[in-house]
């Protein structure tokens, strides 16, 4: 079920502010492009694809800004708008690819500033529907590797509230569940934000999937016991060799898959693909506030003074991974064959 992840109406972003799910569904209008930095940093709006879409808007925002009061310097202006909006977060590829998108549609534009802040905000509405397409088509082509009774098991959020409205691990398990096979899921809590437990299990009951939460650490067990026909998630950033970047806890679930014989699927869009970092060495991985994890939703469930650390992600090696899914299809290894003739951020837009 689609749900309005990101909307541009009367001049400013609208989001679904994700920090107050399932207790409470609402959403804010940003005005301002530092507004959207803040919104992406604090996890209101979240996901790969869905960071680089708000990004878009958000430069859509910043070109308003820089042509109603900064028209002299409007270009110098706007370039440093976009580096702050680039450096929001460093391990979602998506975010780095929109951006760069939108700047080589300042260095295309003609015309006075107004008119490049038009161009931006069209180029953010393709973007936007580039993605709802993608997503259909990577819904299609993972529904096909599922059989037609299984359990999947999921981890972080991957569904629409990642994305423009459809999702990416979860557009797979609505295409098959809306194609008539039998879909039951397990969905990772997944500390220290209960990604999985707030938003996968919210998205999964409104569409009538039956779900249940799992402990992270129980996960591997699951797995182990042979509950699991499958393993599903996104990713944050794909690698040249097929290293996947995902959230933390995402390599203990591969470890268990691979241990069990159990499939282990990535599903994530061309724009994932960062075909300019060879292995998963070279991505950077987010440290958050160790107050996420020793004081989650401002409840302290660890004695003051004790450390922790937050690493945001973890990066899964591409042995592990039985296929990769994007909008082109279905990539086996070896993946620098596979994924280098899908294209990737360095490929611009979308194709058939």
């Amino acid at each position: 079920m689609p749900v309005e992840t990101v909307a541009w109406r009367d001049g400013s972003l609208h989001i679904i502010d994700q920090t107050r799910l399932p207790a409470t569904f609402s959403t804010k209008a940003l005005t301002d492009y530092r507004d959207v930095i803040t919104a992406i940093q604090r996890l209101e709006v979240r996901g790969a694809p869905a960071i680089g879409i708000a990004a878009a808007y958000g430069a859509a925002l910043a070109a308003q800004e820089a042509a109603r009061e900064h028209a002299a310097s409007f270009h110098e202006w706007l370039t440093g708008a976009l580096a702050d909006l680039r450096a929001a977060r460093p391990t979602a590829v998506d975010l780095a690819w929109a951006i760069d998108r939108v700047g080589e549609v300042v260095g295309r534009a003609q015309g006075p500033p107004e008119r490049v802040a038009a161009a931006i905000r069209e180029e953010a509405d393709r973007i936007l529907a580039e993605d709802l397409e993608k997503s259909r088509r990577m819904g299609r082509a993972g529904a096909a590797l599922l059989p037609d009774e299984a359990c999947v098991l999921t981890h972080c959020n991957a569904g629409g509230l990642a994305t423009g409205g459809l999702g990416t691990a979860l557009a797979v398990i609505f295409a098959a569940h809306e194609a008539g096979k039998k879909i039951r899921v397990f969905a990772d809590e997944t500390r220290p934000l209960f990604q999985g437990a707030r938003l996968t299990a919210w998205e999964l009951q409104r569409a009538n999937i039956p779900v249940t939460i799992l402990c992270d650490g129980a996960a591997p067990w699951i797995v182990s016991r042979g509950e699991v026909d499958a393993v599903i998630v996104g990713s944050d950033r794909i690698a040249a060799n097929g290293d996947v970047a995902n959230k933390i806890g995402t390599l203990s679930v591969a470890l268990a898959a691979h241990a069990n014989g159990v499939p282990f699927y990535v599903v994530a869009p061309t724009s994932t693909v960062d075909l300019t970092t060879a292995s998963g060495e070279g991505i950077p991985i987010e440290e958050r506030s160790a107050e996420e994890v020793v004081r989650p939703f401002g409840v302290r469930i660890a004695p003051e003074g004790v450390s922790a650390r937050n690493p945001a992600f973890d990066v899964t090696p591409a042995r592990l991974v039985t296929a990769i899914v994007t909008e082109r299809g279905v990539h086996r290894p070896p993946y620098e064959v596979s994924l280098g003739s899908a294209g990737g951020p360095i490929a611009r837009g979308f194709s058939a």
